[in-house]
């Protein structure tokens, strides 16, 4: 380095191959503060889950389990925690790991989803709500994936359908996605891209969601002919008029169920 005194001040010349040294070097020591990170955050998750699993097993109920799994009619593995009992672990997982970026948000759910037993991925479920700043567009292919699990059942899709996504459809435009999962040959990504809609009120887009009602109102699944009642039942509320005119039009062409489902309200209401 050589310092030489100009016009009372002081100049500072670096030779170029000193100021490649220095670029080097800090660019390693960025390296390895972000590795150092990076096993941080992984150690984090796995500490969170061992936690979490200890906590789920210590509370485990092994006839509530065999009655929640007639319930759901599945055989995946379940420890027999209902709601009021998982709000305790829920606590001891928030309590127990830092999301802090888009990142460890994901990494947390897979890391939650991918366990066995059912109460593990509905943590994942809770863990994803429970940090609203980062459920965003880039964790759509996310949920997605999740909704397209093989063992898939209400329980699972209606949560990520209606909380997940649809918070994000809310603020970013999915109608390119919503037309083409609504053809999907997946039954439920169907019932995801109808219920997507679910909880926007005013903000609803009325005639997507109408669309899509008759674009699987011939349908035989029962989980699809739901969503279509159940998405019209809560529009009632907002639009009478237009779900009156949509059922009477359509009457011939709805499911019972869908018709029942979605003039519930209206029938309470004397309108129909």
């Amino acid at each position: 380095v050589i310092i030489s005194n100009y016009r009372r001040g002081i100049t500072l010349m670096t030779p170029p191959f000193l100021v490649a040294l220095l670029l080097l070097i800090a660019l390693h020591f960025s390296h390895s503060l972000q590795n150092q990170s990076s096993m941080v955050n992984r150690r984090m998750i796995k500490n969170m889950v061992r936690i979490v699993q200890a906590e789920l097993r210590d509370k485990q109920d092994v006839e509530k389990a065999a009655y929640m799994q007639r319930y759901l009619k599945t055989d995946m593995p379940m420890y027999g925690l209902q709601k009021p009992a998982r709000s305790q672990v829920e606590r001891l997982m928030h309590n127990n790991v830092v999301v802090d970026s888009v990142e460890m948000y994901q990494a947390c759910i897979e890391s939650l989803w991918g366990l066995p037993h059912r109460e593990e991925k509905y943590l994942a479920i809770d863990l994803a709500l429970k940090h609203q700043r980062y459920i965003g567009i880039e964790s759509v292919s996310l949920f997605e994936s999740m909704i397209r699990e093989e063992y898939m059942w209400w329980d699972f899709c209606d949560p990520i359908s209606v909380n997940l996504i649809g918070r994000v459809a809310l603020e970013h435009n999915l109608e390119p996605k919503l037309h083409q999962w609504i053809s999907d040959e997946n039954m439920w990504i169907r019932r995801m891209a109808i219920l997507t809609q679910l909880k926007h009120k005013s903000m609803i887009n009325a005639e997507l969601m109408f669309d899509f009602c008759r674009q699987r109102m011939h349908e035989k699944e029962f989980f699809v002919r739901k969503a279509i009642g159940w998405v019209l039942r809560e529009h009632s509320k907002m639009d009478p008029d237009a779900v009156i005119e949509f059922l009477t039009r359509e009457k011939s062409k709805l499911s019972g169920l869908s018709y029942h489902e979605g003039s519930k309200v209206l029938v309470r209401q004397g309108k129909m």
